[in-house]
């Protein structure tokens, strides 16, 4: 997904003059889950469906590797005897590897089961 038009809107109220001013004072409580952009647009693009039918292999997860736009290539934390323990190292905002993209997408590619 990508998203797109993230500019304030009249319902986050007046942006702050100061520090000590709130930030979204029309959200409220939901202000520090970042409400800037609320009236932000998702545009679907062309992407693999989400499928919670096909499990990942302990293999697989050891194998994955992401690169952030900086060029810095990681892979996943927290995999432990092919279990992944925390889910901390997937958040952010990273693209796989072609390598690690390719052979995810011949696993979800498979037919259900």
């Amino acid at each position: 997904m990508r998203v797109i038009d993230a500019e304030r809107r009249d319902c986050c109220g007046t942006a702050p003059a100061t520090w000590d001013d709130p930030a979204h004072p029309g959200h409220d409580d939901w202000s520090m889950l970042g409400a800037g952009g609320c009236g932000a647009q998702v545009v679907h693009v062309d992407a693999t469906p989400v499928r919670f039918d096909v499990p990942i292999s302990g293999e697989l997860l050891a194998r994955l590797t992401w690169r952030n736009r900086r060029g810095q290539t990681r892979g996943l934390k927290y995999v432990v005897d092919g279990r992944l323990e925390r889910s901390v190292s997937l958040q952010g905002f990273y693209r796989l590897t072609p390598e690690a993209a390719g052979e995810l997408a011949e696993l979800v590619s498979s037919p259900a089961r």
